[in-house]
């Protein structure tokens, strides 16, 4: 064990795994000095860095800015990250936005905690040093900190309003102006920290739109399509650096029929929302997908949500290569604690699962590009978490398949160094 972290040390073959990758191939850096990074792009399906391709083995913490705000809390992002590095994970995805709640980074339209934003750009500081890279999401869907209902109150208030229904969020041109005044400051903002403006960070894999963006009033899609190409459009032509993804969970609409059979039921195809058409939009660089077989198919047995998870994760990725020809990030997945039946080593299985479906697309150059389970904490942080919620290194067998995941992935990436690579894999 590392004393005082509370992190159990990865077995011996790891250890060894990350000093190889480190000696030979540079990927591990963290172990040693803050690394260089160089933006990551968009290859076709793949994503690529360095000339080399760059798969995504990363997590879920949503809470990083949050907690680097007061200074009692803000050694759990640093552990937090520090875990995440001695797992060989390259990806977190966490909000960049906290709206008129508590420790909010927007205060109302355009006023803004700079308080907060220093707790933000704290956190790219502390990825880079990690050698982590942040996927950051822009606005909630959801209630939760804020999303589109607290824009669509501001509106309200201020009498600009054309509905109080949520989903005018997508309509209103009061509060699209809102929305890209926000997008614009965030883009802009430079780290008081590093010095460098968000835009020009490497340290930022990619820009997403929104969390799990729905559309419920307008079934038909032309809503959220036409928010969706205006919004990434403007981010474009503010910040050409930086991947854009919208961070729909990968509904199939009228828009694709064919795909119905895929779709955990008939009411996902009423929501606004249709995986490829969305991703289709051409200032998207690549599309994301979520995989909740709990929330999503209740009645199922273990086997037959295995079974769905299977048949969902196979054909978003034969998506992305002969309809869209981009990556296909499975930026959230997560398996409940709290159904009937649950067992922990369903949860190993489902990781499992997802993780050889992601290696077996990576192996073949497929479109595939990697998963983020939903969501990581450290301890004493219960309540920050949910029914997904774990600390990795409290279960073991979990913390191996992390690790190795992250083995089998830096070794295809480092081709013919690939089979010593494995073989000193966990």
């Amino acid at each position: 064990m590392l004393a005082g972290n509370g992190l159990f040390c990865p077995l011996l073959g790891f250890a060894s795994c990350a000093v190889f990758i480190y000696m030979t191939l540079g990927d591990l850096k963290f172990f040693f000095r803050e690394p260089k990074m160089e933006f990551v792009r968009r290859n076709g399906t793949q994503f690529v860095e360095g000339g080399k391709e760059f798969y995504v083995n990363g997590w879920n913490s949503y809470w990083l800015m949050d907690q680097a705000v007061e200074e009692y809390s803000r050694p759990r992002v640093t552990k937090m990250l520090h875990a995440g590095a001695k797992m060989g994970l390259t990806v977190c995805r966490t909000w960049a936005f906290n709206d008129a709640g508590y420790n909010a980074l927007q205060l109302k339209p355009g006023e803004f905690d700079e308080r907060v934003f220093k707790a933000l750009d704290r956190v790219i500081a502390e990825a880079r040093h990690h050698g982590i890279r942040l996927i950051l999401c822009l606005v909630n869907n959801l209630h939760a900190y804020g999303g589109k209902a607290q824009y669509v109150q501001w509106a309200w208030e201020e009498g600009s309003a054309s509905s109080r229904s949520n989903d005018s969020f997508f309509s209103d041109s009061s509060i699209r102006h809102h929305f890209k005044n926000y997008v614009k400051t965030m883009l802009t903002r430079r780290n008081r920290f590093t010095g460098v403006e968000y835009r020009n960070d490497p340290t930022i894999f990619a820009w997403e739109l929104m969390n799990e963006p729905r559309c419920t009033t307008d079934p038909s899609g032309s809503s959220l399509q036409g928010w969706i190409k205006e919004m990434a459009e403007f981010v474009k032509s503010i910040d050409k650096n930086h991947l854009l993804t919208v961070g729909v969970e990968g509904f199939y609409s009228a828009a694709t029929a064919k795909k119905f059979h895929v779709n955990p039921g008939d009411w996902a195809s009423s929501l606004g929302t249709d995986f490829v058409e969305n991703s289709r939009i051409a200032a998207i660089d690549f599309a994301s997908v979520h995989t909740y077989p709990d929330s999503w198919c209740p009645g199922l047995s273990f086997t037959e949500k295995m079974k769905f998870v299977s048949e969902w994760i196979s054909s978003h990725i034969d998506d992305g290569d002969q309809d869209l020809k981009k990556p296909v990030l499975f930026a959230e997945f997560g398996l409940s604690s709290k159904t009937d039946n649950f067992q922990p080593g369903h949860r190993y299985q489902y990781y499992k699962r997802v993780y050889d479906l992601l290696y077996e697309a990576a192996k073949a150059t497929r479109s595939g590009a990697g998963a983020m389970p939903w969501q990581f904490l450290v301890d004493d942080m219960d309540e920050y978490g949910d029914a997904f919620a774990i600390v990795p290194w409290r279960i073991p067998s979990i913390y191996k398949l992390i690790t190795r995941q992250s083995c089998r992935l830096a070794a295809i990436r480092h081709g013919k160094s690939s089979s010593k690579l494995l073989a000193e894999c966990p």
